[in-house]
């Protein structure tokens, strides 16, 4: 569920022309609404970060460097400009809570007719962040760089969140997969992006795409389920690409908690049970039920904070290790070792912590997971669904068990699933891609100690997201072309 870290596109900061007015007219500035009634948008129209105004001007900014040349090889030559502008909105925390978040909106520009008229709008999702200052409306986010190449260069209006509890954001703590709230914080998102839209260039053709990545593909996933039930007399979701999420929450804490740990586990499992504790107030009574003590203090609000992903380690605020003891032993050598890196001393998690849950089929944090599963619902518009299916982060069980599902309520018509490790399901030339990267990252010395090291250190955060991206984006190109 990591984020998209490390395409190391902050140099495009350098190249992008940046705005003077703010986005506003000078002399009076942007419209204040200081009502705290959800999806209200704080400033419209929201400030202008950053501007390319032509094609030729992004390609100049991602050639500027090898990962922009590298991503647009992937990517494709863009089409348009781009305007990047940055919108604070209210929205709910966990609790149901009012509170306020922050996110973008990239503006298609130029001539081409991808750019002109009324355009597609995607909704996207962001992957798991531990920086509590991430920002994904700045050009020199790494996941903002790879949307701008793969959508709004191509002529998708790109509508973006940060999340509650993130950036300008006054919650206190993230509602890390809490499918509710998240939703919510989307549908708001889009909300108050829509209220900016005729004051920032933007046509919405009526044909709305839902995405996002890890963390980003449960959210995204979420969203369409609410925006079909929930709010389905105000939005109408036109398909949807989720990628790489958790879907299969519970299946995924039964792996985790019989000792199958997933890369990541000691920044996932705090974040998870801090916001089903702050949501449902029973995940435990103190943290010092849960965490071994180097660990139990404070760490309610470590996550998201100022630590990068590798600070957290380096600085000793969190362990490598999930459990003690007890790896799952599977017969499957990758496998085994990735299990086994996840266990031993020290360690986060209390073996009692651990047994109260799995000899408890009641325990909250199995109700919570359940509440928060994404199987058992039947979608009624198109869903692809892209992985990889060796992630040793989220899970390919995540994928299959909602194709599953999906095909058991009768919807497997509407279902697409692209295994980047499968050309069958997503062509010889994209899985070829995926396969030179993956080749590319094992000799790449700088990745790890040895090459299967290496490959499973980038291939949840780094090798899957830009040819995913590809995979989906062409769906939707394709959803458009047929009508649907």
């Amino acid at each position: 569920m990591k984020s998209i870290h490390s395409l190391g596109l902050g140099a495009l900061a350098a190249a992008v022309l940046t705005a003077c007015s703010g986005g506003g007219d000078v002399a009076t500035g942007p419209a204040i609404d200081l009502t705290t009634g959800r999806g209200t948008l704080v400033a419209n129209p929201p400030v202008t970060l950053a501007s390319m105004p032509t094609a030729a001007d992004v390609s100049a900014t991602f050639s500027a460097s090898a990962t922009g040349r590298n991503l647009l090889a992937i990517a494709g030559t863009p089409k348009c400009g781009i305007n990047f502008h940055y919108m604070e909105y209210n929205t709910v925390g966990g609790k149901g809570e009012a509170t306020n978040a922050t996110g973008g909106i990239m503006v298609p520009k130029g001539t081409d007719a991808a750019c002109t008229g009324a355009r597609p709008v995607l909704l996207y999702s962001h992957g798991t962040t531990v920086e509590k200052g991430y920002n994904i409306a700045s050009p020199a986010n790494s996941e903002a760089a790879l949307l701008a190449a793969m959508y709004a260069a191509q002529g998708f209006i790109v509508v973006t969140s940060n999340y509650a509890g993130y950036d300008a954001s006054r919650l206190p703590y993230h509602p890390y997969l809490n499918a509710e709230q998240q939703s919510n914080d989307m549908v708001d998102a889009l909300r108050a992006a829509r209220k900016a839209f005729p004051n920032i260039g933007a046509s919405d053709s009526g044909k709305l795409f839902l995405s996002g990545y890890s963390q980003g593909g449960h959210v995204a996933m979420a969203t369409h389920r609410a925006m079909q039930t929930t709010y389905s007399s105000e939005f109408k979701v036109t398909a949807a690409g989720p990628m790489s999420g958790p879907y299969s929450l519970v299946k995924t804490f039964q792996t985790v908690y019989a000792g199958g740990v997933n890369a990541g586990a000691t920044v996932f499992t705090p974040m998870i049970l801090t916001s089903w504790q702050m949501a449902y107030g029973n995940m435990y009574t103190s943290t010092s039920d849960v965490y071994e003590t180097p660990y139990a203090s404070g760490i309610e609000t470590l996550l998201p904070g100022a630590l990068t992903f590798n600070q957290l380690f380096t600085t000793g605020k969190l362990p490598t290790k999930l459990f003690a003891s007890g790896a799952l032993v599977t017969g499957d050598p990758s496998l085994d070792a990735l299990f086994a890196a996840g266990v031993g001393t020290p360690n986060l998690l209390k073996q009692s912590y651990r047994q109260a849950v799995l000899s408890n089929p009641q325990h909250p944090a199995w109700v919570a997971a359940a509440k928060n599963d994404l199987l058992g619902w039947t979608p009624t518009r198109p869903i692809a669904m892209c992985f990889g299916a060796q992630d040793p982060t989220v899970y390919g069980t995540n994928t299959a068990d909602a194709a599953a599902s999906f095909a058991s309520k009768g919807a497997s018509s509407l279902i697409t699933v692209m295994n980047l490790e499968d050309a069958a399901t997503v062509g010889p030339t994209l899985a070829g891609g995926f396969a030179a990267a993956k080749a590319a990252a094992a000799a790449d010395p700088t990745l790890g100690a040895t090459p299967a090291e290496r490959v499973v250190g980038a291939y949840h955060g780094s090798l899957v997201p830009p040819f995913c991206n590809v995979a989906v984006r062409t769906f939707f190109q394709g959803v458009l072309a047929s009508g649907l």
